[in-house]
């Protein structure tokens, strides 16, 4: 009986361990570019009634924007003059990849929304 008992308690510790373990991974994935970009595709998408290749494109360019800012700004003191250079860089590179990727119409209106 004694036996069985440390055998439950040790199961439910590798239980309650595993999900613990889990949950620090889950969060840890919503800082990776893909995730993030995925998340601004798929808010952008409704707003500006993207299509497929449209959504793609995007999505590739707020990959490498975040990846980008991950690298080279994203921890960075800002008020460093080469950090607000890559900054603008990395904007200016995003704005252009977009503005290829949609519509006269649809560009404007991101831009809008960008303001917010």
């Amino acid at each position: 009986m004694k036996n069985l008992l440390s055998v439950l308690a040790v199961s439910c510790i590798m239980l309650l361990g595993m999900g613990n373990a889990t949950a620090q991974n889950l969060s840890q994935d919503q800082d990776r570019p893909e995730v993030i970009a995925k998340t601004k595709v798929a808010e952008l998408s409704p707003k500006l009634d993207l299509n497929g290749d449209q959504q793609r494109s995007l999505f590739r360019a707020y990959t490498a924007h975040e990846s980008n800012y991950k690298k080279h700004v994203i921890g960075k003191d800002i008020a460093d003059p080469k950090v607000q250079a890559d900054k603008k860089k990395f904007d200016d590179v995003l704005k252009k990849a977009v503005k290829e990727s949609l519509t006269a119409e649809q560009y404007k209106k991101w831009l809008s929304l960008q303001q917010m």
